[in-house]
């Protein structure tokens, strides 16, 4: 830690909240340089859904780099691509009865955000993006227009504003206020000075906003009120996509198509960046060159991903097993509410993103202090930071989930008993 806390920009968080120096991984676990220990229940913020080093596209990936496959490929035709296209779409686009393009992007999320928008704007010919509360979609100044949390805009906002419209989250307005049906009024009224939008985007579950599950029927009215007025709808899949929510799209579950469909975090399924935008067919308005980046073409992410695909969604046994995991840690996590109601208030999610709400900021970082100084890494989130969220590996072993578990409950037994003394 000594070089990086001399030599690394203040801008490191990460390493603030886990100061140790790590070596190695597997699963769901991470060694130190001290040879300790520690359950991962952060997974790369959502970008190792099948945990570290994951042996299966280990052994394929390997093989690949001995056979000097091409690693730097721009978007020239690879073998690798053209596999991993063949893949996703007859394990994941077939049989959902999705027949999007595939647009490979930079490498992150952010980039992928950036060319929906741009996207949006050029099939459209119109400016304003429509993105809701607690939302989260980059830091690029694209994508950074469209997040709401006030840390990331600070010094911005005078930038950020134009083109965009921040709409209340479902459930951000107490007494039953709806945002869709506000969002059809305005719409449809002459007078109420909102301009027709190119497009809205929203997250299913805001995870960074605080894993904020939008019901299916409000996701569904939210379809229904675009397709009426002509609006594209993109959903943000890039931390709650590919298995987090128990299905491959976490918007499956709603029954709706959207237009567009960002991709990142965990499509490489080995923590290699990658990323990708998903267009209905009609949308793909791009002249060839018109949206490009140096590394749009990271093949060794194609070879892992098309073997995450093939190992985990052949068929219904791996979302099966997520369902199994999902609700066995929400059973105990509202056990564990129950008998601590004075310092947490709630306990909500989908899948395995699961948050658990706390009184304040403070309490939950003592929380995820403790914790970790027993060997568990857990993050917090929300505008305020005083939410908790579990994001274990999707394929994390019961008796590591279990363990994860029994640290984290005692690491809040532990504060408490420091505050009676």
């Amino acid at each position: 830690m000594e070089q990086i806390r001399k030599h690394e920009s203040k801008v490191r968080g990460y390493s603030r909240s886990f100061p140790t120096t790590f070596t190695t991984a597997h699963g769901a676990i991470i060694n130190d340089e001290n040879h300790r220990q520690y359950i991962d229940f952060l997974a790369g913020a959502g970008a190792l859904n099948y945990g570290h080093n994951n042996p299966f596209f280990k052994m394929k990936l390997m093989d690949y780099i001995d056979k000097n496959g091409i690693t730097h490929g721009l978007d020239l035709a690879t073998e690798a691509k053209e596999e991993f296209i063949r893949v996703f779409n007859q394990y994941i686009l077939e049989p959902r009865e999705l027949k999007y393009k595939m647009q490979f992007t930079g490498p992150t999320g952010t980039n992928a955000v950036e060319a929906a928008i741009k996207l949006a704007q050029i099939s459209t010919g119109r400016n304003n993006i429509i993105t809701f509360t607690n939302a989260y979609h980059g830091h690029s100044k694209g994508a950074l227009r469209l997040t709401a949390n006030e840390h990331y805009r600070k010094g911005l906002e005078n930038e950020l504003n134009q083109f965009t419209s921040f709409l209340p989250y479902y459930g951000y307005v107490e007494g039953g206020f709806d945002s869709a049906d506000y969002l059809d009024q305005v719409l449809s009224d002459k007078g109420s000075g909102i301009d027709k939008p190119a497009a809205i985007i929203l997250e299913t579950i805001q995870g960074e906003g605080g894993v904020n599950v939008a019901p299916n029927e409000w996701l569904k009215k939210l379809r229904r009120i675009t397709e009426k007025h002509g609006i594209l709808m993109i959903v943000d899949d890039i931390q709650v996509g590919c298995g987090r929510t128990g299905k491959f799209f976490s918007f499956e579950e709603a029954g709706i198509y959207p237009d567009m469909v960002t991709l990142s975090k965990s499509i490489s399924g080995y923590g290699l960046p990658m990323a990708i935008l998903l267009m209905k067919p009609e949308l793909d308005k791009w002249e060839p060159g018109q949206h490009t980046g140096t590394f749009r073409g990271n093949n060794l992410a194609f070879v892992t991903a098309a073997e995450a695909i093939i190992k985990y969604w052949k068929d219904d046994k791996f979302q099966d097993e997520i369902k199994e995991k999902s609700a066995k840690l929400f059973r105990i996590l509202n056990i564990i509410k129950d008998e601590n109601s004075d310092i947490i208030t709630d306990v909500r999610g989908k899948g395995l993103i699961i948050a658990m709400e706390f009184i304040d900021a403070e309490t939950a970082s003592k929380v995820t202090r403790e914790a970790f100084e027993n060997g568990l890494i857990i993050e917090t989130c929300g505008s305020e930071g005083n939410i908790i969220k579990f994001l274990p590996p999707l394929n994390i072993h019961h008796n590591y989930l279990n363990e994860g578990i029994k640290i984290f409950e005692q690491a809040i037994e532990s504060i408490k008993e420091v505050e009676l003394v």
